[in-house]
This record gives structure tokens, sequence and C-alpha cells, in this order.
């Protein structure tokens, strides 16, 4: 299983986004004694993305923020969902809620569809129907 892991600044501002735009479920999440998010899991299906804020350990030196480099990124996220009206109602959610979508909702050459957006600290999020593990 590989399960990506990422950094925010605003732990609880970026939780929200998750949550209410991208309609996706914390699975757990940690917080310190003052109650401050140390450690963030959120759940699709069988897979899992984990964040945290920055805390100057050991780790943090080999993280880049998006805002530190330009705006991008060296990896991405995802998602599969399960059809076109769960995405198409995914897309909706978003542009409603005013996300930055960086990519329309549009089919793909090699199946599905799919559309790119960037959350409020500019980490990229794709969702898509196709599913890379589902036999051809």
């Amino acid at each position: 299983m590989l399960i990506p892991a990422t950094r925010y600044r605003d732990c609880e501002a970026a939780l929200r986004f998750i949550n209410d735009v991208l309609n996706l479920p914390a699975h757990a999440v940690y917080r310190d004694d003052a109650g401050r998010i140390q450690h963030a899991q959120i759940a699709l299906g069988a897979g899992l993305m984990m964040f945290g804020p920055p805390n100057d350990g050991p780790f943090d030196r080999y993280m880049a923020d998006p805002g530190d480099i330009g705006g991008r990124e060296t990896t991405t996220i995802y998602a599969v969902l399960p059809d076109r009206a769960t995405l198409q109602a995914h897309y909706d959610r978003a542009r409603a809620a005013g996300a930055e979508i960086l990519m329309p909702l549009e089919d793909q050459p090699y199946g599905g569809a799919n559309f790119t957006l960037a959350d409020p600290e500019g980490h990229i999020w794709s969702f898509g129907d196709y599913d890379p593990r589902a036999e051809a």
C-alpha cells in the first residue's frame, strides 16, 4: 500500500477544505494538548492520505511547500471515484465552493475522465473515474 503524505501550514483550514469542498472524510485526527492538529488521515475507499504541520523535525528538511517553490509540486494526489456521476458531483461541488480549478473535467484518451484543482495552500489534487487497478 502506498500512502501519500504532505504538510500544511494551516491544518485546520486544510481539513475543512478537504472535508467540505473535496468531500473526503477524516479517517483520524490527532491533536496536541492545545488542540492543534499534529497528524490527520483522510480516507477514500482503501486509500489514505496523511498530513500534519511543519514542525522543524528532521523529515521537514525534505519537504517543500508549493508556495516556496513557485506554486509547483513534485507529486500530486489522484483520487479514484467510482463513476462519472460521482465525479461530476465532486467537480460541481468544488466549482461551487470557489476552488481553483487547474484543469476542467474532461474525458481522457486513456479512459475515464478527470479534473484537477489546487487547494488553498497550492497542493494539487486530481479526481477521476479512471481506475488504473481495474482490469482493462
